[in-house]
């Protein structure tokens, strides 16, 4: 744009990791590797396989001497995200397919490579879950390494830059993030991502604000541009006036401050002014989460994903595999509970697994539940294994997308027979463990008084529930405005749920992003949510709101908001209310 550019151009991404930043524009944009395709002779397979074997461990040798400079740098725990890297680099799955295509094909394994790491890509990329989608990101910067070695190129690029800089660029792999020069660079801004991309996790852990989700950017800016970046709205700001950087010197003083105070309240309890306890859990998707849980000062996990422990293998997890699993949750949470979700995925993500069917509509058809119920022995694997691990700690066991009294029954009706099995076979497990169904389907909560006669708590999924209450793709950019959290539909919905729980005497928390945004959590506990369980970075900060709050105004919140029927204005008044209570908390 050069200095000709008009002052505060504004563009809009989303922040991912907090903090503000001014200086120059670096933009790099990467390359991606010429795959050569050429045909061979059957003779020529094992010098493609010898190829193949040196690349993989030249790669695996490369991510391990990347792990330890992190581990120098930032600590294990961060060091830890590269298990996944390393993973895929081991990944027999992945590895045997693709000798499997050499074969059959007869092209070079650069090619074949190429091929098979793609189409598992395509495969995260099609899961709606942000988590997983990301993990895509993970195979795709192991391909390229592992390309780069069987071609003999080196890796070059984002070294380039010799002063104060922002990246700007299309995708940054988390690789990359770790190996820039932290003296040099003030930030990052990439074209792609999300707040669960393993990029945006080591920004946050080496204290560089981040923006992502800006398409176009590249194409937007040269070399040489001021821009300042703020990694807490996710305002990226070209050519930034005089006036706009005293403002913006002064938020980050207060925003200082703020940060200070969230981490002195991180060991307090939740509880509201009126002495209201409310629990604040965390999500995770990954054992290696777990550290992050007691660091933001969590009660325990309010969800723990289990479907990364079935995706791309050629069988379904044994049951000791997941035992294992479960069991180190539940001991690195005690003494709080962890709430272990059952397998909440379709049947076309597991297609490679035995008696899986395609569907053409897998988001309305048989998955999480429904499979579950249709593949009794995978899910009494499940159930047998999240038994076992209850003698470890407080675990909690929680069917996902139940929609009829019918399907709950059937599922406890499973439950009980590995009940049977595990005390006839002298294995120990709680037999008063806790169990919980999700409120994710709006028939769902039509009849949850139904449903808690037969439960011992609900967690309501609202970003699920939002998408099937109006019919609305969350994913989907042309409609992005019709996905309304504040919608009276939803409202009405979850007031239907916390009013059964309540009756019923059993607890009800929310595990959906609408527990993570701070101006809709008065809105909750008015409506009678007991928990939230949200990321673990954004425990303190939902702790700071609930100590903010006294009960009975966030009742009345809800009174008035029962009887409106604008989402946008539903959403101003719960801005507005958090305005009063806590501004300081609106601008992170």
């Amino acid at each position: 744009m050069g200095t000709s550019a008009p002052t505060d151009t504004v563009w809009q991404g989303l922040g991912v990791s907090p903090g503000i930043a001014e200086a120059e524009a670096f933009v790099y944009w990467q390359s991606k590797e010429e795959i050569p395709v050429r045909e061979i002779q059957v003779d020529d397979i094992p010098g493609e396989i010898a190829r193949f074997e040196s690349a993989l461990i030249a790669t695996r040798q490369e991510l391990l001497d990347i792990q330890e400079k992190i581990a120098e740098a930032i600590g294990a725990e961060n060091a830890s995200i590269f298990d996944a890297h390393l993973l895929v680099v081991e990944d027999r799955t992945l590895i045997d397919e693709a000798l499997r295509g050499l074969e059959r094909d007869l092209h070079n394994i650069e090619y074949v490579f190429h091929q098979v790491a793609e189409k598992y890509c395509r495969t995260l990329a099609a899961i709606d879950d942000p988590y997983l989608q990301e993990r895509a990101v993970d195979i795709e910067d192991v391909t390229r390494r592992v390309i780069r070695h069987l071609l003999g190129q080196s890796r070059g690029g984002l070294q380039q830059c010799d002063r104060p800089h922002i990246i700007v660029t299309d995708c940054l792999t988390p690789s990359d993030t770790v190996l820039i020069n932290r003296q040099l660079v003030r930030g990052f801004v990439t074209e792609q991502g999300s707040r669960t991309s393993h990029s945006a996790i080591m920004a946050r852990s080496l204290g560089i604000p981040a923006i992502v989700a800006l398409p176009g950017i590249c194409s937007e800016l040269v070399n040489g541009d001021r821009i300042l970046l703020d990694g807490y709205t996710g305002k990226l700001i070209v050519n930034p006036s005089d006036r706009t950087r005293a403002e913006y010197g002064q938020i980050e003083q207060r925003k200082i401050q703020v940060e200070h105070l969230l981490d002195s309240i991180r060991e307090t309890r939740s509880d509201t002014r009126d002495g209201r306890h409310i629990i604040l859990s965390a999500n995770i998707e990954l054992p290696e989460e777990l550290p992050t849980v007691a660091e933001g000062g969590a009660e325990g996990i309010g969800l723990f994903r289990t479907e990364f422990l079935f995706l791309h293998k050629d069988e379904a997890p044994s049951e000791d595999e997941q035992y294992d699993a479960y069991r180190l949750v539940a001991e690195k949470c005690a003494p709080h509970a962890a709430i272990i979700r059952t397998l909440d995925i379709g049947g076309d993500k597991l297609a490679h697994l035995p008696d899986m069917t395609l569907e053409p509509n897998p988001f309305l058809g048989c998955r999480a539940i429904r499979l579950c119920l249709h593949q009794p022995a995978l899910f009494k694997t499940q159930l047998r294994a999240i038994l076992r691990a209850s003698a470890h700690g407080r675990v909690r066991l929680m069917y996902p997308m139940i929609s009829c009294l019918e399907e709950l029954r059937s599922a406890n009706v499973l439950l009980d027979e590995c009940r049977r099995e595990l005390r006839d076979e002298g294995r120990a497990f709680d037999d008063n463990m806790e169990i919980g169904t999700m409120i994710e389907v709006p028939g769902a909560a039509l009849i949850a008084d139904h449903l808690a006669r037969e439960v011992d708590f609900f967690s309501i999924g609202t970003n699920d529930l939002v998408q099937y209450t109006l019919a609305v793709d969350r994913g989907n950019e042309r409609i992005t405005g019709l996905y309304q959290p504040t919608h009276p539909a939803v409202i009405r919905l979850i007031a239907m749920a916390a009013d059964a729980a309540r009756k019923n005497n059993i607890w009800i928390g929310v595990c959906g992003e609408m527990a993570g945004e701070i101006h809709l959590v008065p809105l909750l506990l008015g409506l009678g949510v007991d928990e939230l369980s949200v990321a673990a970075s954004l425990v303190p900060r939902v702790k700071k709101v609930v100590q903010s709050l006294e009960m009975q105004e966030c009742r009345e919140l809800a009174e008035k908001v029962g009887a409106m029927p604008d989402p946008a204005k539903i959403e101003e008044m719960c801005r507005e209310h958090a305005r009063r209570r806590y501004p300081e908390l609106l601008e992170l």
